[in-house]
């Protein structure tokens, strides 16, 4: 049958779904852990970058020190971390590592997205009488929406994409799929978590690509 066609009777085995290390649980573990990961990085780098935006200073060197952590791979940190008391916190050192890799598209779309709001805008709205709060809410945000849609998008797809690192220390996520089928030189089962990590990544793309249309401000609807 090949390797596609073994992949694909592992996936349609309803006893692949089931129990601790079933598909199912193992895609729960994965995407407690993205999410988790996803919500930290959210609250670090989007308050930063569009406060920097609004204010116009200082998001340059913010963005340059963040993008710092593109250049080191994830499973660097994750081994760092592995090196010290954080390895017996469970997910932690996980989430601590996808989070670093997550930030840098946050917050550099964001910031980006409140540095391109048109200036003339800005000022028409300030001689309105609006103040900055206002100006933020109802200018600034609205304008910057699809840069920051767009952070967003990205940074969800790499965290779902590389939690698999979970794997590598014994944790859990869909990365445990394809290390136990390395383990048993299981070909079958290594491809079948690829791709299942490969199709929850576009799953999440998609429902963002979805919300982003949904909760585009003034009910607008662009192009994917």
């Amino acid at each position: 049958m090949g390797v596609i066609g073994d992949a694909w009777t592992w996936l349609v085995t309803g006893a692949n779904w089931t129990g601790d290390d079933g598909a199912t649980h193992r895609l729960a573990e994965h995407l407690f852990v993205s999410g988790v990961a996803l919500a930290a990085a959210c609250a670090l780098a989007l308050p930063l970058a569009l406060y920097l935006g609004h204010i116009g200073k200082g998001g340059a060197l913010a963005v340059n020190i963040s993008n710092v952590g593109r250049a080191v791979p994830v499973f660097a940190v994750l081994a760092l971390f592995m090196m010290t008391p954080l390895r017996n916190s469970g997910y932690l050192p996980t989430v601590i590592a996808l989070v670093l890799f997550a930030v840098p598209p946050l917050l550099t779309n964001a910031y980006v997205g409140m540095t391109q709001v048109d200036r003339a805008v800005v000022e028409a709205a300030r001689g309105m009488g609006m103040s900055g709060g206002q100006l933020f809410l109802r200018v600034e945000l609205p304008l910057a929406y699809p840069m920051i849609m767009t952070g967003l998008r990205s940074a969800a797809v790499q965290v779902v994409a590389t939690a698999s690192i979970a794997a590598m220390v014994g944790l859990g996520g869909l990365g445990r799929i394809i290390t136990a089928g390395f383990n048993t030189y299981d070909t079958a089962q290594v491809f079948a978590g690829a791709v299942l990590v490969a199709l929850l990544a576009l799953v999440v793309e998609g429902v963002l690509v979805a919300l982003d249309r949904l909760l585009a401000p003034g009910g607008r609807r662009r192009t994917a």
